[in-house]
C-alpha cells in the first residue's frame, strides 16, 4: 500500500506570511495511515495560526536535528504481538523460526524482535520477520499468513479494533523488552533549521503543544482523528482505539530516549 505525500503550507494556510520574519515555507510529510501526526494534530486547532531510525539515518551521513519526540512507549501506548487465541506460542521463547508481520524492516519492531530473541539467550535472526501494512495485520493473523502480528506503538487504532473484535492473546509487549523509552522522533534536516529558524521553532512548539492537548483532551482528540481519517477516506471508526502518544508533558520521552540494550552496543 503506498501513501499520498500531502502538503502543509505553514505560510498560506495558516496566515503566517502575516508575521514578517517569516518566509512562504512548505512542508511535505507522509501522511500517518490510521492516525495523525502531531503537526497535523497541531493544524486542527489553528496552532500554526500567526529512535533507532534517527540513529541509523545520522550514522548514514544524515545531518538532521532530532526536533522532538513524535510517541512514546508506557502502559497506554505500546507495540503488542499478539497470535491467536489457540495459538501455542506462549511466551518470547516461542517465537524462534516463527513468521511475524512488521510494518518494515530495520526499524523499531525488528529491533524488539531482536533484542527480545538477544535476553531470551536466542540468536537475533532466529524469527522470520515480513512486511505487511497496518491495516492488514489483523487480516493476515486471522487467515493464518503468519504466526504473529505485531502492531507499533503508533498504530494502538488498529491494534484497539483487532482486540474488540476478540480471538487474540497478546504474547509480549514492546515495554517488557525495552521500558518505556521515546519510540520515534521528528526530524529536520540542520541546514533548514539554519535557513528557516522562526518556521523550525513554530513548527515545534505547535506540535508540542498539540502533543499536550492531545494528553489533557483525549475524547477531543479522538474526534479529531475520526473527522480527518474519514476526510481522507480511511475508516474513522477505528479513531475510538487511539491510546496517546505516550509522551511526557512538553514533549518529553520517557525514562530513556535510548534503549538500555543500545546503549550498550
Amino acid at each position: 500500500m503506498t501513501l499520498s505525500f500531502r502538503a502543509l503550507a505553514f505560510a498560506t494556510a495558516f496566515g503566517l506570511s502575516a508575521a514578517p520574519a517569516l518566509a512562504d515555507v512548505t512542508i511535505r510529510y507522509l501522511a500517518n495511515q490510521g492516525g495523525l501526526s502531531l503537526h497535523e494534530l497541531a493544524a486542527e486547532p489553528g496552532y500554526f495560526d500567526g529512535t533507532a531510525a534517527v540513529l541509523n539515518a545520522i550514522a548514514a551521513g544524515n545531518d538532521f536535528v532530532a526536533a522532538y519526540p513524535t510517541n512514546g512507549l508506557n502502559d497506554e501506548a505500546q507495540s503488542i504481538f499478539y497470535v491467536l487465541e489457540d495459538s501455542p506460542i506462549r511466551d518470547i521463547r516461542d517465537i524462534a523460526g516463527k513468521t511475524i508481520a512488521v510494518n518494515t524492516l530495520g526499524a523499531h519492531l525488528d529491533y524488539v524482535v531482536r533484542e527480545a530473541l538477544h535476553q531470551a539467550g536466542l540468536p537475533e535472526n532466529a524469527a522470520n520477520l515480513v512486511v505487511v501494512p497496518g491495516p492488514q495485520l489483523e487480516q493476515v493473523l486471522r487467515s493464518k499468513q503468519v504466526d504473529i502480528s505485531a502492531f507499533g506503538y503508533w498504530q494502538t487504532t488498529f491494534e484497539g479494533a483487532a482486540r474488540k473484535a476478540g480471538g487474540l492473546r497478546a504474547v509480549f509487549d514492546d515495554t517488557d523488552v525495552l521500558g518505556e523509552i521515546a519510540g520515534g522522533f521528528i526530524v529536520l534536516r540542520r541546514d533548514w533549521i539554519a535557513a528557516h529558524p522562526a518556521e523550525a521553532k513554530i513548527f515545534v512548539d505547535a506540535s508540542i503543544r498539540a502533543l499536550d492537548h492531545a494528553r489533557e483532551h483525549p475524547e477531543e482528540t479522538r474526534a479529531i482523528f475520526a473527522r480527518v481519517l474519514g476526510e481522507r477516506g480511511e475508516n474513522p471508526e477505528v479513531a475510538q482505539y487511539f491510546a496517546g502518544y505516550g509522551v511526557r508533558e512538553g514533549g518529553r520521552p520517557g525514562t530513556s530516549s535510548m534503549p538500555p540494550a543500545m546503549r550498550r552496543r
